[in-house]
């Protein structure tokens, strides 16, 4: 079990080149907020379905309203009304107007709406105070979407516009990418569960619920396995047991460093097809990842920081590949305001606070970067990436930085 050294790029490659998109599910509109489209959404009609008014007011021959003004109003015979929600069959002829109310269809022969503000009605007629060009206030026909559009692409994120614009399109259900269910398993004897009281060289299970959260926010469904031990027998039950529910993705955290008892990788190693990488990254140097059972499994490491990075680089991509996502980050440039100055050879991805100031993003470090420092994790909305082949990072140095929120 030899480990390489990878970079990034390439430790990524090798676990999304076995990663799969799953099916996809019908799901009630409103259930589909947060989903992934499974597919893309074309509109079978054209929105609006007609020409309509965007102002109360009168629909009339723009021809009709020629040097029209406050000093030489235009009079007008009122021939009708309409309101949204009803048609009007009487067209509008010259020297006529129909009254008209916000999204009501456009009568026929009218080509523009003069706003109510701009007239005056006197029994039975109106007055126009300002001359109406073609198509003022006038609504058309497919001026949001056209019929046979592309509106939605598959993998789009469903956020309340697009419910919205489903909804127009009078989808009640939605065929959203199935959520990838994902074991979770912590190991270690000092991992205790977090409501535990603390006996000396104990540590809560902040790795579980971390990485929960994080399948949550990535749209997946966290199965909780708790904790097994260092125990050849409990840590191959425990895999076992999470394979046996079905799950599209293993992760265990803990026991994969250098220097770590050989148990998880030995029960990992003996359960499936398992590599073991140290990556050029800190933190999250460790890793392994393979499949048991066709099932693919990560091995993140054991350090709250370190888990957290290794979830966001590796396991975010192939959770959002499998509802068939894009997983690009946005990045930006930001001005470092702290300096690092020390820096081994690998990439470091440095916990900051990002803040736009003048019309730049400036960088501030959030605290300590150990990998043990989940506080710093609080306080950051974004890393800083310090490349492999820098010795240190000034203060005042441009560096990108991967957006967390």
């Amino acid at each position: 079990m030899a480990e390489l050294m990878l970079q990034v790029e390439e430790a990524l490659d090798r676990v999304l080149d076995v990663i799969e998109p799953l099916g996809a599910e019908e799901v009630p509109i409103l259930d589909a907020l947060g989903r992934f489209l499974a597919q893309d959404v074309h509109a079978d009609v054209d929105v609006p379905p007609y020409a309509n008014s965007s102002m109360d007011g009168y629909a009339i021959l723009a021809a009709d309203t020629a040097g029209a003004s406050a000093e030489t109003p235009v009079r007008l015979r009122v021939t009708g009304e309409v309101a949204a929600g009803y048609v009007i069959e009487t067209p509008v002829m010259p020297g006529a107007a129909i009254r008209i109310m916000t999204g009501a269809p456009l009568p026929p022969g009218a080509d523009a709406v003069v706003k109510v503000e701009d007239t005056a009605l006197e029994e039975g007629w109106v007055q126009i105070f300002a001359e109406a060009p073609p198509g003022q206030y006038v609504r058309p026909a497919g001026e949001d979407v056209q019929q046979g559009a592309r509106v939605l692409r598959r993998g789009t994120r469903v956020r309340p516009q697009e419910i919205g614009m489903l909804a127009t399109l009078g989808h009640k259900t939605v065929p959203v990418a199935r959520r990838p269910r994902v074991a979770i398993l912590a190991t270690g004897d000092e991992v205790v569960e977090i409501d535990a009281d603390l006996a000396p060289g104990k540590i809560r299970n902040a790795n579980s619920y971390s990485n929960a959260a994080q399948v949550l926010k990535y749209g997946g469904e966290p199965v909780l396995l708790g904790i097994a031990r260092d125990r050849v027998s409990d840590l191959t039950e425990k895999i076992r047991a999470g394979l046996a529910l079905g799950v599209d993705l293993f992760l265990t955290s803990g026991g994969v460093s250098v220097g770590d008892f050989d148990i998880v990788k030995n029960v990992l190693a003996a359960e499936g097809e398992i590599d073991f990488w140290r990556v050029r990254m800190k933190p999250g140097k460790p890793l392994a990842f393979g499949q048991i059972a066709s099932t693919p499994v990560l091995g993140l490491p054991g350090n709250p920081v370190s888990v957290m990075v290794s979830f966001e680089t590796f396991v975010r991509p192939a959770l959002l590949k499998m509802q068939g996502a894009v997983w690009a980050r946005p990045t930006v440039e930001a001005i470092l305001v702290d300096e690092i100055p020390h820096k081994d050879e690998r990439r470091h991805y440095v916990r900051v606070h990002v803040e736009l100031l003048e019309g730049e993003y400036r960088a501030h470090l959030t605290g300590g970067q150990g990998s043990g420092i989940l506080s710093s994790m609080v306080k950051a909305n974004g890393f800083a990436i310090i490349p492999e082949d820098w010795t240190h990072a000034p203060a005042g140095a441009r560096v990108a930085v991967i957006l967390l929120e």
